[in-house]
């Protein structure tokens, strides 16, 4: 496999379609908006660190890849160059981010906040800063911020990952106030407890039955499919209409600590 650094697949230029760049687009919700805007008929870039993810999504849905980390600002440099020059960008969908650990603040693990904050906030605005110049170009852009019902709540344990999803919801309400009048709108996304194969496995560091417990006894989480859904719905809106926040939850929970479980 090549490295994130070194390997990328140029964007096939635009068929006049609408035209989106996807973030953490190797799994998850990332790979679910690709597929979903696929099938609506939009351009995609598929954005990722892991190739043969990308090459698989690639395969399956016809959509173009970029192998970036877009913590590194030489794979953002190369990602921008090559995405603009397959022609327009009409929306960027600022997926990529997760969780690390569950510490409490007392027995916080620096690294890892640092690591949370590199991904949800300094990545999404570098990605940001570096694609608005084309999306102003298009007459016609969108920013969207994947943040999490976390960006508006805080609950034990989950401290790191709320103050980076904090952050990165800032970058898109000030954003918003920033670009007003301009062809731009800014969206942001908020998704409750969402049944992903990577998010809590990776939140646990591959422990498979702590990620399973998160969901034990929860009927019907969210599936990436349906944050997704929600990602197009905001999209496929007429451009003159905003949807400055969606914050989406499966109905068994009301908020980040309660949530309805069977107990048999």
């Amino acid at each position: 496999m090549t490295s994130a650094t070194d390997a990328s697949v140029t964007p096939a230029p635009s068929t006049g379609a609408l035209r989106a760049v996807v973030t953490g687009a190797s799994s998850g919700i990332g790979a679910a908006t690709v597929r979903r805007l696929r099938a609506l008929g939009w351009d995609t870039v598929a954005v990722a660190r892991r190739e043969d993810r990308l090459a698989a999504l690639a395969a399956e849905t016809g959509t173009s890849y970029v192998v970036a980390d877009i913590t590194v600002a030489d794979d953002v440099a190369r990602l921008v160059a090559q995405v603009t020059a397959g022609g327009p960008v009409h929306a960027l969908v600022n997926n990529a981010g997760g969780a690390l650990g569950t510490d409490t603040v007392a027995g916080a693990d620096l690294e890892k906040w640092r690591r949370m904050y590199e991904t949800n906030v300094l990545g999404t605005l570098a990605v940001t800063q570096a694609l608005l110049p084309a999306l102003r170009d298009s007459g016609r852009g969108d920013v969207v911020v994947l943040t999490s019902t976390a960006a508006h709540g805080t609950y034990p344990g989950g401290a790191g990952y709320v103050a980076a999803k904090h952050a990165e919801r800032i970058i898109a309400d000030t954003l918003r106030l920033e670009l007003v009048g301009e062809p731009v709108r800014v969206i942001e996304i908020a998704p409750g407890m969402v049944h992903t194969e990577e998010f809590s496995l990776t939140r646990f560091d591959g422990d498979q039955a702590k990620a399973d417990a998160v969901y034990a006894g929860v009927d019907e989480p969210l599936t990436a499919g349906d944050v997704a859904d929600a990602i197009t719905w905001t999209l496929t809106r007429p451009h003159h209409v905003n949807i400055d926040h969606l914050t989406i939850r499966p109905r068994a929970q009301v908020s980040n600590t309660q949530v309805a479980r069977r107990t048999t």
